[in-house]
């Protein structure tokens, strides 16, 4: 197991940060994609608690369960990146290597390459004739393209409404600086497809553009990983093409089967098609990969939720928010799970704590009506229609639902197939649609979403 460590940013400039944290997440990419069988790569937001703390080695060996580390630094001179890494064995602390490689900047893609061949002879891998030639690869791409799209990075992991629309505009500058740049189309694809599920733009355009994006990284590399995890994304959330999206989610794994983010992925792909035991495999090995990251156990947590393991939900969700208060889906999930549990009172003070509007508002009227409270419930369940009935029709039938007000559940499910919205990708194991389940009418739209009935 390896931990890379946050870049140093020696540049001078406050503002290269970015650059540096961008860099650390393009080295663990670019190392995770080595024999995973031999050796484990610790995701980025587990290694970025360390950054600007003086940790010493032998701690984050016992906090990661690691057995090496990577220590890197960037300076900039002109137009040139020098970038200092160092692989230091933890359990005696000696350095096994260390090496500078001065690039010019629209060149710095290939310092990952030439990091990850220099770490598989240190630590001994061996590499396919496959990973040898991608090693082997020419990664050229604009200085100020590649500025963009770290600049897009930073932003869309900060994940707020105002961020989402930043990275959003740095993903499209990349792709106008350099149209042959796959990775920031990957990006682009991605931020518009968030953008459709947290309610900022229509499902149908989004999709539309998210797809286009992501078709064109993968005509640029079709061995891009990251590529086929998003298109399985849009066959998913999109399509209703449960077949696709597992076929490009394999895909995916196959080319980097270290990566958490595509386990996760992977993981909640399996479980919205029922298939738990699988799910929770994925979601448990994504923790491993990146043990102090709320997304990962968050992930883990929704799983479970699916899977109806409540009170182990409810546990992994509490650990992501002792990680990280503002960690997506956070407070939301934890309601979600309070009420399931029968908790109501303990679920309203948690949905204060949502960020985003349409997610309160959605969870208002259940945990009212959970509470008895009726005339509550129903004014904030009217409020929600009022204002998200063009783009959350899903979350009003979940509502109808857990009220048992079939008839109109089942109207609003028909408005979100017909606004082909991403939410209806639950449908099959969402605990707050389970009232309908013995009704002819849920199997019937099931089949309208391909979805297997079992």
């Amino acid at each position: 197991m390896l931990a890379v460590l946050p870049f140093e940013n020696l540049t001078g400039d406050p503002n290269k940060e970015y650059l540096a944290d961008g860099l650390t997440e393009e080295t663990i990419s670019q190392l995770g994609r080595l024999n995973p069988e031999q050796l484990g790569v610790i995701a980025r937001t587990s290694v970025m608690g360390y950054k600007h703390k003086d940790e010493r080695l032998d701690q984050i060996g016992r906090d990661l369960s690691v057995q090496y580390v990577l220590e890197n630094s960037l300076r900039e001179t002109g137009n040139h990146l020098r970038l200092t890494a160092q692989l230091i064995q933890v359990k005696d602390q000696t350095h096994l290597w260390s090496q500078d490689y001065d690039y010019p900047a629209k060149d710095i893609l290939n310092v990952e390459d030439d990091v990850a061949k220099a770490v598989a002879r240190q630590i001994q891998i061996r590499l396919t004739s496959q990973q040898q030639a991608e090693l082997a690869r020419s990664h050229q791409v604009n200085p100020e393209a590649f500025d963009a799209y770290m600049q897009g990075y930073y932003f869309f992991q900060r994940n707020t409404n105002k961020d989402t629309d930043m990275a959003a505009k740095y993903y499209e500058r990349a792709t106008q600086l350099d149209p042959s740049f796959a990775l920031a189309w990957v990006g682009l694809s991605r931020v518009r497809n968030w953008q459709v599920n947290i309610g900022l733009i229509p499902a149908e355009e989004g999709h539309r553009r998210a797809r286009e994006a992501v078709e064109r990284a993968l005509e640029l590399n079709p061995n891009l990983a990251e590529a086929h995890a998003q298109m399985a994304r849009i066959k998913r959330q999109g399509d209703f093409d449960w077949a696709g999206a597992d076929n490009s989610i394999r895909r995916a794994i196959a080319l980097e089967p270290g990566d958490p983010a595509i386990l996760q992925s992977a993981a909640s792909s399996a479980a919205t098609l029922g298939r738990f035991d699988e799910a929770l495999r994925l979601a448990h090995r994504a923790v491993n990969l990146d043990p102090l990251s709320p997304g990962s156990w968050e992930c883990l947590s929704e799983n479970e939720f699916l899977a109806g393991q409540l009170d182990e939900a409810a546990a992994h969700s509490k650990k992501a928010l002792d990680l990280s208060p503002d960690a997506w889906p956070g407070p939301f999930l934890l309601s979600e799970i309070y009420v399931m549990q029968g908790r109501p009172q303990d679920a309203l003070p948690e949905i204060k704590l949502i960020r985003y509007d349409v997610q309160r508002a959605f969870l208002y009227p259940i945990a009212y009506y959970a509470l008895g409270q009726r005339k509550e419930s129903d004014a904030a369940l009217s409020k929600l229609i009022t204002k998200y009935h063009a783009s959350n029709a899903y979350e009003i039938a979940q509502i109808y639902a857990f009220r048992n007000q079939f008839d109109e559940a089942f109207e609003w499910l028909g408005r979100a197939y017909t606004q082909r919205e991403s939410s209806l990708i639950e449908t099959k194991v969402d605990l707050f649609l389970k009232r309908l389940h013995n009704d002819p009418r849920f199997a019937a739209f099931l089949k309208e979403l391909n979805l297997p009935p079992d």
